[in-house]
């Protein structure tokens, strides 16, 4: 969909992220050119397909990747693309950022995954801490870094003032544990690598099928009740150890032991299918491949077709499930922040949904969070609502009652955006749904935020993200080849929230440039998929991809080794012969690469991690230590980017980009704290309707 039809994008050099980058906004209509781009491997055929010679000159936005150092070599840097051209936005995408003292320190896809502590993070917790920490499928870095950089740049188009933005695909991957991040920061708690219980609370969980792996996720007391009875009412389901949620934490070897016993009596895909027909969360581990042709992808036109060195192969297509209503230009005019003077209707919850509102709030939107009364969003009853809430505001509305419904409608005329992830038909059936609020707003920017989209034959699933990482191949792929999947990290979902709100900023922008107005069905699924082109096109055009955990066909060697100390280890990545000869020359013994694993394995073994990583570094050769949360809530770099927000006596993660324009700050807010400042400043109530819609229990 051309959302950004007269949009100019300049996208320099060959990296990947600056790639990636670049074609989220040729996805949605922007022209984007390249200049010295690569196209040798099958990911940089396809992010570079179609984008003809590009004119930094003319650019409306211009993306560059590389430290400083390299920038300044090329002649990309910010002060020189200022001088030939004062207009645009200027968006540079840096490992570890344009500054800070690690800022030129040479990094791959590994040691990024590394440094940002997600290789510690993705895979879940290990029964055995001698397994290495390993990185996702697909150069994922790539791809967080890109996906940052758009979300970003999108809205820095829309400042008063032509921006410059620096972006860290480091930061822009711990982001992803935020919860984590905010726990170490803020608690001073952290997350052990090794196993306790099911490692997931019993949230989540793989178990083997006749034909393979099926995720299923009965967390909640009511689909424990529905999955028993799936499963045919077991004898064992009365067993005083699995009763509540916390019993089955306390004993889960034997629950999964006893559902493991029952499960290998059925297909992947039957099992799934029964969950979901009691209303169960539930997705069969797939085959990338298998992907490529079912019945919700046929529906909502998931895939397209391009050719990649002679051969047709299909991509996936945007996961935004874009319309758009014409419409005359509107928008506030141009305030401090890219998004003054916008509303945000926030009735999201938990990670994705927030996650987006997160972003709109820091560039500057005002964001009316809507909560049910009681315990509110469940975000609430961990650290994610401390990070994800900041510089929005909350109210309460109990939509079971018709009064605080006739509110939400009266906010929604009133506001530019409006955010849900409620189950499929929910709003709808509120009153709330894109086709009623239209009616009464067209100029209303409706963004729905679903699994598996809000159209289609799957429409209607129960899905959570960590169970369409499983569904989508990602979990099976993230593994080292020995060792069965695991759930793993809630990857999915603050990914999607970086998605979301860059669809979101194109929207605005649409809006106020060429009048139409969107409708966004986002489908986290397409989305999980779009970022596995890499692993995709392979399935297609060379082999099935297979879990290589942290093997490569580019760099050697290339791995994860331990060091001295509890759980300790480095992540090292030799690229080419200057740098294969640089390690030699600092580890004895180095002979071949067949046998450098051994000898990197003892070479690393009596020392300190930051100490090998830094001294590899410093003759350029990419290595890092594999972070914990705490290692980056102490580290250096990061405090001196600005990376982490002061909270009382704690630090919040921030946002994973620097503008010059700055950020909006605020802290979370308590659960209703705006509801009387809200009805009043954006509706006129006055404090007696107000104290009246509370007696009648609109308000909680």
């Amino acid at each position: 969909m051309s959302i950004l039809t007269g949009l100019k994008v300049a996208q320099l050099g060959d990296g990947l992220a600056a790639a990636v980058c670049g074609r989220l906004f040729a996805d949605v209509g922007a022209s984007v050119g390249t200049v010295g781009a690569q196209t040798r491997t099958l990911l940089e055929t396809y992010l570079n397909h179609g984008k003809p010679a590009g004119d930094i000159a003319t650019a409306d936005l211009i993306v560059a990747e590389g430290g400083p150092a390299a920038l300044n070599a090329q002649g990309y840097d910010a002060e020189t693309l200022r001088a030939r051209n004062p207009k645009a936005t200027i968006v540079l995408i840096g490992p570890y950022g344009q500054a800070g003292p690690q800022a030129d320190d040479p990094a791959t896809d590994l040691t990024l995954m590394c440094a940002s502590g997600i290789s510690r993070l993705l895979t879940g917790q290990v029964d055995d801490l001698s397994e290495p920490p390993t990185r996702p499928v697909g150069h994922q870095s790539a791809f967080l870094g890109g996906l940052a950089a758009a979300c970003a740049g999108m809205q820095a188009l829309q400042a008063a003032e032509p921006a410059v933005v620096d972006v860290s695909t480091q930061e822009a991957l711990a982001t992803i544990a935020v919860t984590e991040l905010t726990r170490a920061g803020v608690s001073g708690k952290k997350w052990p690598r090794k196993r306790v219980a099911d490692g997931n609370g019993a949230t989540v969980c793989i178990l083997p099928a006749s034909d393979g792996f099926t995720a299923i996720s009965p967390r909640e007391d009511k689909q424990w009740a529905s999955w028993l009875k799936a499963m045919g009412s077991p004898s064992w389901g009365d067993d005083p150890r699995f009763r509540t949620k916390s019993d089955r934490v306390a004993n889960w070897d034997a629950l999964h032991a006893l559902m493991s016993e029952w499960s290998r009596q059925h297909t992947k895909q039957w099992i799934a299918d029964t969950a979901q027909a009691a209303r169960v969360p539930s997705f069969p581990l797939k085959e990338l491949h298998e992907q490529l042709d079912t019945p919700q992808a046929r529906h909502r036109n998931a895939f397209r077709t391009i050719e990649i060195g002679g051969k047709p192969a299909q991509v996936a297509g945007t996961p935004y499930g874009l319309t758009v209503t014409p419409g005359k230009p509107y928008g506030p005019p141009p305030g401090p922040m890219p998004l003054s003077g916008i509303r945000v209707l926030d009735f999201s919850w938990v990670i994705a949904g927030p996650t987006v509102t997160r972003y709109l709030a820091a560039m500057g939107a005002d964001v009316i969070k809507i909560e049910a009364p009681g315990k509110g969003d469940p975000g609430r009853a961990s650290e994610l609502h401390t990070v994800l809430g900041q510089a929005k505001r909350a109210i309460v509305l109990d939509l079971k009652n018709p009064d605080a419904v006739a509110i939400a409608r009266d906010l929604a005329a009133q506001s530019d955006v409006l955010v849900e992830n409620y189950a499929t038909g929910v709003m709808d059936r509120l009153g709330l749904g894109a086709e009623d609020l239209r009616k009464i707003n067209p100029r209303l920017i409706y963004v729905s935020a679903s699994g598996m989209g809000r159209t289609g034959p799957d429409a209607n699933a129960v899905a959570y993200g960590t169970l369409l990482q499983c569904y989508a191949g990602f979990a099976a792929l993230n593994r080292h080849p020995d060792v069965p999947p695991r759930v793993g990290l809630a990857w999915l979902d603050p990914m999607c929230g970086l998605l979301i709100a860059f669809i979101t900023a194109a929207s605005l922008w649409q809006r106020r440039h060429g009048g139409a107005v969107a409708r966004i069905d986002f489908s986290m699924i397409e989305a999980m998929l779009w970022t596995m082109s890499e692993p995709l096109l392979q399935a297609q055009l060379e082999e099935r991809p297979r879990p290589r955990g942290n093997q490569s066909d580019d760099c050697a060697p290339h791995g994860v080794y331990r060091c001295a100390g509890d759980d300790q280890w480095v992540g090292i990545a030799v690229r080419n012969e200057t740098e294969w000869q640089a390690l030699c020359a600092l580890v004895p013994g180095l002979t071949t690469r067949e046998t450098a694993d051994a000898a990197l394995s003892g070479w690393c073994a009596p020392r300190d991690a930051g100490e090998t990583a830094a001294l590899l570094a410093r003759v350029g050769i990419p290595a890092a230590p594999v972070a914990g949360s705490f290692d980056l809530v102490e580290s250096a770099h990061l405090l001196a980017r600005g990376f982490w927000d002061k909270l009382g006596t704690g630090l919040v993660p921030g946002v994973p980009f620097r503008t010059s324009f700055g950020r909006t700050m605020g802290v979370a807010p308590g659960l209703g704290e705006h509801t009387d400042q809200v009805l009043s400043d954006v509706l006129g109530l006055p404090a007696g309707r107000i104290a009246a819609l509370r007696t009648g229990g609109a308000l909680g």
